[in-house]
């Protein structure tokens, strides 16, 4: 696995982990940043916490990627799906409920930096996965 693999997959999967845990278990600290304030209704901050606890599992799936050389490919496509998922709903709530400020913007960059990263940690895997193919196939 090359550098470059490494350090996308551990970026994406520090990201996605940091931050569902920050949402799973800080969610006032968390929109705070964003200037949102989050109450205490507990069917609420039920709909913060699940997907912030899921965000951090993926996050660890991404990771695991770094620490297992054999799944990095997964990792890298899941590190790609989270954060452009992430990047398309933004895009869909920019169009459909307006500009939500420069807060997100920035969020929405660093989504798309990351999801590309994990694209090409995915194309940077497949492309060495195809030449130790064709290497083996040359050597036999």
């Amino acid at each position: 696995m090359s550098v470059f693999q490494k350090l996308s997959l551990g970026a994406a999967g520090l990201t996605a982990l940091g931050i569902g845990l920050a949402i799973t278990f800080a969610p006032h600290g968390f929109y705070a940043g964003y200037g949102l304030t989050v109450g205490t209704d507990p069917v609420l901050l039920s709909e913060l916490r699940a997907p912030g606890a899921n965000l951090a599992a993926l996050g660890a799936l991404i990771l695991a990627g770094v620490l297992r050389p054999g799944l990095a490919r997964m990792s890298a496509a899941v590190g790609a799906l989270v954060f452009l998922a992430f990047a398309f709903g933004r895009g869909v709530s920019i169009a459909l409920d307006g500009w939500p400020g420069e807060q997100i913007l920035a969020a929405l960059v660093i989504e798309l930096a990351i999801g590309a990263l994990c694209l090409g940690a995915l194309r940077s895997r497949r492309t060495t996965t195809q030449q130790a193919s064709a290497a083996t196939v040359q050597a036999g």
